[in-house]
């Protein structure tokens, strides 16, 4: 039957063309953004995941940073402990230097003056970002906190893990407590007797920081009237200082080794976690140019079905003429 109130073809082929045209309202928002699913409406359950694991990804981003501060107040630590040692080994040898009869003891005092005054100079030298770990002026250096990762556990929770070190280990000079620094704090040696094949213990330090709690025992300092027994046991001293040093400073790498390797896992995880958030909603462009041209096409031809409908209506009028 041929209506003029009711034009079937072309209401077939109007919905028809509304349908194409919602389809490449979809492709040119996915081709123009990159996204295929860009809001919640395109897909809830990829879109409340890619927009948790994008918030997460932040967060990872802000790790890596703080990882990036954590190693240079770690090797800031490092390489002033490491200039420490050099100095306190030179004070090692200027003191076996002093054990040479008939050597001026007073002028190798004044040098170890010289090196003393140096490892003053390093170990508040070596300060990163207000914070110094080999120089403490009030109560106790303690152990230092670094942001080390971001996790999320199964059931949603998050947490933020974090590395640690004693820097209480690390001070070298303490000028609260002498016994908090490794300069300044008193160490009780071994030390011959002269004449004698016996021993008797001594108490030494390197560094007078005029603490306001002192160290016990003998600064290591020379004069004409110091005999070889105490410069063998300020040596012993000493040696024992690089021995503490040694480890502190080795604990120090390996500090700084692991905050290297989370620095590079967190790198690789935001990089994992942005491609699995691609693969998620990201649009596949090659697929999304094809869907188009397609679409194109069924849209000229919708059109062409559109007119063709309106044009039967109009040949009733011929049937009046």
């Amino acid at each position: 039957m041929t209506s003029i109130m009711t034009n079937g073809a072309a209401m077939s082929a109007l919905q028809t063309l509304r349908g194409i045209s919602s389809q490449m309202d979809d492709t040119q928002s996915a081709i123009s953004s990159g996204l295929r699913v860009s809001k919640a409406s395109d897909n809830a359950a990829y879109w409340s995941i890619a927009t948790t694991m994008r918030s997460d990804n932040k967060a990872l981003s802000t790790v890596g940073d703080a990882l990036g501060l954590a190693a240079a107040k770690t090797d800031t630590a490092y390489t002033g402990l490491n200039a420490s040692i050099s100095v306190v080994d030179e004070i090692k040898s200027k003191l076996v230097a002093a054990r040479e009869p008939g050597v001026d003891k007073t002028k190798i005092n004044s040098e170890l003056s010289e090196l003393k005054s140096q490892l003053v100079s390093i170990s508040k030298s070596a300060s990163f970002s207000g914070e110094n770990w080999l120089y403490n002026t009030s109560g106790t250096a303690g152990t230092k906190e670094m942001v080390g990762s971001f996790t999320r556990d199964t059931t949603g929770n998050v947490s933020v893990n974090t590395l640690k070190f004693n820097a209480a280990n690390s001070v070298l000079i303490d000028t609260n407590a002498a016994s908090g620094g490794q300069l300044t704090k008193a160490l009780t040696v071994n030390q011959p007797i002269a004449n004698s094949t016996a021993t008797t213990t001594a108490t030494y330090f390197l560094i007078d920081a005029k603490s306001t709690t002192s160290a016990g025992g003998t600064e290591i300092k020379l004069t004409t009237g110091t005999n070889d027994q105490n410069i063998e046991g300020m040596i012993s001293a000493v040696d024992k200082m690089l021995s503490s040093m040694t480890s502190v400073a080795s604990t120090l790498g390996a500090t700084s080794s692991r905050i290297q390797l989370q620095n590079n896992f967190v790198a690789d995880l935001q990089d994992v976690i942005g491609k699995g958030v691609g693969r998620l909603v990201d649009a596949d462009m090659n697929q999304e140019s094809t869907k188009l041209k397609a679409l194109q096409t069924q849209q000229q031809l919708g059109i062409q079905s559109l007119s063709i409908a309106n044009s039967d209506s109009q040949s009733v009028l011929s049937l009046f003429r």
